[in-house]
């Protein structure tokens, strides 16, 4: 049975690899891995060693402390933010949308930006 930190750092990598663009294969070639090993870090079925994590960062262009963000407070909660699901980095149409939001021009970015800051406000 998998360790649930490995499972919540197994999540972040795929998240990030996802979030970047990045497949699974195009990942293990720059960890010098194969893509199956990949494919257990994400499941947590397989524990990710530290210098391994520590090279998936450096791919992923993340500090380390990333794959632990939002890992439960020593007092047993997970801080939660009413307004924005706990996992909002498990759904894919969120990362899509944040991607596709990256593309937008610098200028353009940032009027769609006050546009949906008006609207959030509206609601």
């Amino acid at each position: 049975m998998a360790h649930p930190v490995d499972v919540h750092v197994g999540k972040r990598i795929r998240h990030r690899r996802w979030l970047v663009g990045m497949t699974q294969q195009q990942l293990a070639e720059q960890v010098g891995i194969k893509f199956q090993q990949i494919q257990k870090y994400e499941t947590g079925a397989n524990r990710v060693s530290a210098s391994r994590l520590w090279d998936i960062a450096d791919a992923l262009v993340v500090p380390v402390s990333f794959f632990f963000e939002g890992i439960e407070a020593e007092d047993g909660e997970t801080p939660k933010n009413e307004s924005v699901p706990a996992d909002i980095l498990g759904d894919k149409e969120a990362l899509d949308l944040v991607r596709s939001y990256y593309a937008i021009p610098e200028n353009q970015r940032r009027r769609l930006f006050e546009l949906a800051r008006v609207l959030s406000d509206v609601a």
